[in-house]
């Protein structure tokens, strides 16, 4: 009968010593899963940290340079009027066109080529872009290219996406086709119709070095406004140049704000560089 405690006494020592490990065991997979789920997120938070890629809005210069744009989609009502005025101040502009719009108005298209303005691709369809696989990207980009340099008789290298809409996909193939993507730092909102003087303030109170300024072909307020607003730009020193006379040549980065930056380095790792 004496050796029942002891019995008693080893199986609760070997009962404690049991749940003392199956706690440390425990511990250690808490801090096991603690630490893969920590990896997992700080995984995740890097992915989603990767830089998107950007099309240029506007250009880092010290010079007082603006380029003109304008989307050519639906109509020319305006278009001659803007030409005229455009030729009047000496000014040469880009217009970015859709290729049923060159379909419309071939005449239209040719003399915009004939007066030395640039000639841009805006799709054929004018479609949102990013609802579509990278080979109906592409099919909307080439036929308008094929278009362009039906007309010009040489490659278009400057690409406006409908809508301003984008992602990776919409920027590599572009980039694979020879474009660069171009948005803008200036919106006119002339679609919205304001009256010339708004529109005319709007514009000019928002110029800034190496501006990518978008107004629309067709929109009728531009028409009646655009004299006044070139007029105010030149007067007050900006040169106003094509699109692709306002880029960088050579080595460019894009930073966070989608200006086209100089390259000063190999070692700009976390910009997009070309």
């Amino acid at each position: 009968m004496q050796e029942a405690p002891r019995l008693i006494q080893f199986f609760g020592e070997l009962h404690m010593k049991r749940t003392v490990w199956l706690l440390v065991i425990l511990a250690v997979l808490c801090l096991s899963i603690r630490a893969v789920f920590s990896t997992t997120v700080r995984a995740v938070a890097v992915v989603a940290g990767l830089p998107r890629r950007l099309p240029i809005y506007s250009v880092m210069t010290d010079e007082k340079k603006v380029a003109i744009s304008f989307d050519a989609a639906w109509g020319a009502e305006y278009t001659p009027r803007l030409l005229e005025i455009l030729k009047k101040h000496g000014v040469k502009a880009t217009f970015f066109l859709v290729g049923f719009w060159i379909e419309r108005y071939p005449e239209v298209t040719r003399r915009i080529f004939r007066e030395g303005h640039e000639l841009g691709n805006h799709t054929e369809n004018h479609p949102h872009l990013t609802r579509l696989s990278r080979e109906e990207i592409a099919r909307e980009i080439l036929s308008v290219h094929q278009r362009l340099k039906k007309i010009t008789g040489k490659d278009a290298t400057l690409f406006r996406p409908p809508f301003g809409e984008y992602n990776d996909a919409v920027i590599e193939v572009a980039e694979s086709l020879g474009y660069q993507t171009i948005q803008w730092s200036v919106d006119s909102l002339d679609w919205r119709e304001p009256s010339p003087a708004a529109l005319t303030e709007r514009v000019c109170r928002r110029v800034h070095p190496g501006a990518i300024v978008l107004f629309h072909n067709n929109a009728r307020c531009t028409a009646e406004a655009l004299d006044e607003i070139l007029s105010r730009l030149i007067q007050d020193g900006w040169e106003l140049v094509p699109i692709s006379e306002l880029l960088i040549k050579g080595a460019y980065y894009i930073d966070h704000q989608g200006r086209q930056c100089p390259k000063p380095g190999p070692d700009l790792a976390a910009d997009i560089s070309r």
